[in-house]
């Protein structure tokens, strides 16, 4: 992951171009997965343009039910310096969206963090953009991840893990952690700070540290798939 050791502050030197995340969506995303990691990259104005991008430029159901509009069809988004995807009872049927793989495929390459959350590291090791590469995701459905590939070598003790340019998380909250992590490096670890503190939030800085590794695959993908149809 490359860096930027800027000035962190809400008066940052304005000089510093913002960078372009670009929110991936899809039927069934998890809320906290988009929401709590986009809330720090927001957080203070100026530093990141955040755009959402889906099959179309139109609102996207989440697992809970709230819509999230997208702002781009993958056809038309703009250049990203970073990609965010999320997970979700959604990313099942996501994994067979051809679109969205050859889009991840397509603009991984020039970005300079590309991020998952949760099942997202399962989309993005089905397009196998993490072979040869450590990645993790959400402990409670680890084999769901791991069975898209087994050319990613898969940590079980992780909250994230950074491998090159792609930053994996666990399950749902922990990409809050991944996310003020990324913006330590492109920005600095007091600027990341700063933005846990604004937004009152108990940053856990330890990437090695799980406290819910000890629930590694206690949920059966296919159980919970039929309870949810």
């Amino acid at each position: 992951m490359s860096t930027d050791q800027s000035s962190p502050s809400a008066d940052a030197d304005q000089r510093i171009p913002p960078l372009t995340l670009g929110a991936v969506l899809y039927p069934g995303f998890e809320l906290l997965d988009l929401y709590g990691p986009l809330e720090m990259f927001g957080a203070i104005p100026g530093q990141f343009t955040i755009h959402t991008v889906a099959d179309a430029a139109q609102p996207v159901a989440s697992s809970q039910g709230p819509r999230t509009v997208a702002d781009y069809a993958y056809s038309e988004c703009p250049p990203l310096d970073l990609i965010l995807v999320p997970g979700g009872f959604g990313t099942v049927e996501a994994l067979e969206n051809q679109v969205l793989l050859d889009f991840l495929r397509e603009r991984s390459p020039d970005a300079r963090v590309v991020m998952s959350v949760c099942s997202g590291s399962a989309i993005l090791a089905r397009a196998g953009l993490l072979d040869g590469r450590r990645a993790t995701s959400n402990k409670q459905l680890f084999k769901f991840a791991t069975d898209q590939s087994d050319r990613v070598q898969w940590v079980e003790q992780a909250r994230w893990v950074e491998d090159g340019p792609f930053v994996t998380a666990s399950g749902v909250s922990a990409g809050t952690d991944m996310a003020l992590a990324v913006l330590a490096a492109l920005r600095g670890e007091d600027y990341a700070q700063q933005v846990a503190d604004f937004t009152e939030y108990q940053w856990h800085r330890d990437a090695d540290s799980d406290p819910f590794a000890r629930f590694l695959n206690a949920v059966d993908i296919d159980q919970l798939m039929g309870a949810l149809s």
